[in-house]
């Protein structure tokens, strides 16, 4: 393989946001899309746009509500499970084996709700319990591994559009931040998005809804990640961020990140 691209989208509905889905295809054409947030059953993925343009591979871990996640591809895949990191049930993980032995993770890191107190909060324990199951299953992983999606966590001060109002906020507190740290240790993970875009340069990937005008006020959080095992990060050549994809017609709060490799 030569020149792949693969892409990661929170789509907040994959039915919803077909229409945008098949846009962003055709502008981008990356040989893989991952994507969180799916919102469907398996037995009612939109198969047919997809089968169209010729992802004829498709890796599904579907489930209704705000999870779901999947792997759509152009290039052959080997489904190699599923990772219930949230101890519940919920689909936030789906993995794959490319033709060239790489792994791919596709990983929907729960929100954690509104109080960054686990004590007082379920949901914000149940996230760094997560982050926590993932760090442990990076301790034992010898495999070149590309790992994406939505983290929902903010790690850098330049992650976000304000440090100092955002610091109790749930994505971008010490604790998440301490906590990806950990994982991102526990394999020596390159962050691609960082190693393209160095800090302290502005990087974002979510606008909220709550914005009257999301692009007037900028008010961003980098959300999305993409990170890599340090020899196969030694093989990506491009990293984009596709802001504009956030102003189409009822977009996701998310926009698709993408990385090109020289494989």
């Amino acid at each position: 393989m030569s020149g792949t691209r693969i892409a990661s989208w929170n789509i907040n509905s994959i039915r919803a946001r077909i229409d945008i889905v098949a846009r962003f295809l055709d502008e981008a054409s990356p040989d893989v899309l991952c994507l969180q947030e799916t919102k469907v059953e398996d037995g009612s993925f939109p198969h047919e746009m997809f089968a169209a343009k010729g992802y004829a591979h498709r890796l599904l871990a579907g489930q209704r509500m705000h999870h779901g996640v999947a792997i759509l591809s152009r290039l052959p895949l080997t489904a190699h499970g599923r990772h219930d990191w949230q101890d519940n049930g919920e689909a936030r993980h789906v993995g794959a084996c490319l033709p060239n032995s790489v792994r791919l993770e596709c990983v929907y890191v729960p929100a954690g709700g509104d109080v960054p107190d686990p004590s007082l909060n379920p949901k914000f324990a149940q996230k760094l319990a997560f982050v926590e199951r993932m760090t442990r299953w990076s301790e034992a992983l010898y495999e070149p591994t590309l790992i994406v999606g939505d983290f929902n966590i903010a790690p850098l001060e330049c992650d976000v559009w304000s440090h100092r109002q955002l610091l109790d906020v749930v994505s971008h507190t010490q604790v998440e931040i301490a906590a990806l740290e950990r994982l991102r240790a526990a394999h020596d993970w390159v962050d691609l998005g960082r190693r393209f875009v160095p800090p302290p340069e502005r990087l974002y990937t979510w606008w909220s809804y709550r914005a009257k005008d999301w692009a007037a006020s900028d008010r961003g959080r980098r959300l999305d990640h993409m990170w890599a095992s340090p020899a196969l990060a030694a093989t990506a050549i491009d990293h984009r961020v596709f802001q504009h994809c956030r102003s189409w017609l009822r977009p996701s709060d998310h926009v698709p990140i993408l990385t090109e490799f020289e494989w």
